[in-house]
């Protein structure tokens, strides 16, 4: 029979399972952070294990891994809270290896969080998948590919700007405000410059935003957009209508921090940081521009049909992102208050 991760450790420990003294209650499940499972070979059928998944404070999200038949957790090496993650070490074994064998992340389902699965061998070969809710078991079918391992962090940053509602409400307020095709290519262009450059600060440790007030900013960049967008409408001008390429940037430098909590909080290797930031940046771009020509397709479709719309609806997009932008200031202002 096979049994969950966090299971098998408190056996291991000599507690019963979610039941320690104090223990911290599961995150809710809108959680987007990508969890990492890391399994390192030491010898034949015997592998370090690395488990990390995302927390908010004490509030830990509810996924574990279940190892397959014949697999054991033989030694816990430690169980800590840091960087919004919890992280958990111990030893794995398991006998004729984990070729063949499946990994299932259980809970995964009812999430909105991915788990990337990386297997390092003892001959130095290693192999990468990438777990989510509408598929929550990995075959170890033995050494991947550079593709696969791409793949993957790609479809990470995809996901990651798909599931990112803040993102793509200050780019939709972004397309309410350009006046012309050429104001639109620089001012995405300027938006995805400055993301690029955080994103691979933060990733790479040389700088970093503390989550709260992080957050709390990003949703100030989606209000500061509404009353613009009103301006446009009443055929008004300002610094940000004129410019909107620079506005773009400057706050596009504050988002590439929220894009990188995708990768930091998965703890990486150094070797494997450079290859993880560069495609999971070109996933966030391919989200992120399916996600512009949707919206132009969709302005040129219904032009094209000349569909005669009522006022609030033409009006509806601009204010919805002002409206969100209020809501998710104030929100997050709170906790951040709370928090200190």
């Amino acid at each position: 029979m096979r049994v969950p991760f966090l299971v098998a450790m408190f056996t291991v420990l000599g507690a019963a399972p979610h039941c320690l003294p104090g223990g911290p209650a599961p995150a809710a499940a809108h959680e987007v952070r990508p969890g990492y499972l890391e399994l390192r070979e030491t010898a034949p059928g015997v592998f370090r294990v690395l488990w990390k998944k995302p927390a908010r404070g004490d509030m830990i999200l509810k996924i574990d891994p279940v190892f397959p038949d014949g697999c054991a957790v033989v030694g816990i090496g430690s169980e800590t809270i840091r960087g919004g993650a919890y992280v958990a070490r111990a030893t794995l074994e398991c006998e004729g290896g984990l070729t063949g064998k499946t990994i299932e992340i259980a809970g995964l389902e009812t999430t909105l969080t991915d788990v990337l699965v990386k297997v390092y061998y003892a001959n130095g070969l290693e192999e990468t998948h990438l777990v989510h809710p509408n598929s929550t078991s990995a075959v170890i079918g033995g050494p991947g590919s550079v593709v696969q391992r791409i793949g993957a962090y790609a479809r990470l940053g995809i996901q990651h700007i798909a599931l990112g509602v803040d993102h793509l409400l200050f780019v939709l307020g972004l397309l309410l405000i350009v006046s012309s095709p050429m104001v639109l290519l620089k001012t995405i262009t300027s938006f995805t410059l400055a993301h690029s450059i955080t994103l691979g600060i933060a990733t790479l440790g040389f700088a970093n935003a503390p989550a709260l007030p992080l957050n709390a900013v990003i949703a100030l960049s989606i209000l500061f957009l509404g009353p613009e967008i009103v301006r446009v409408w009443r055929g008004e001008t300002s610094f940000t209508i004129r410019h909107p390429w620079v506005v773009a940037f400057a706050f596009g430098l504050l988002h590439g921090f929220g894009f990188a909590s995708g990768l930091t909080a998965m703890g990486l290797p150094q070797t494997e940081i450079p290859l993880a930031l560069l495609f999971f940046n070109v996933g966030v771009e391919l989200g992120q521009l399916a996600f512009v020509l949707f919206v132009l397709a969709l302005i040129r479709s219904f032009r094209t049909l000349e569909i005669r719309w009522p006022r609030w609806a033409q009006l509806f997009p601009g204010y919805a992102v002002g409206t969100l932008g209020a809501f998710w200031f104030i929100q997050r202002t709170v906790a951040l208050l709370g928090g200190m």
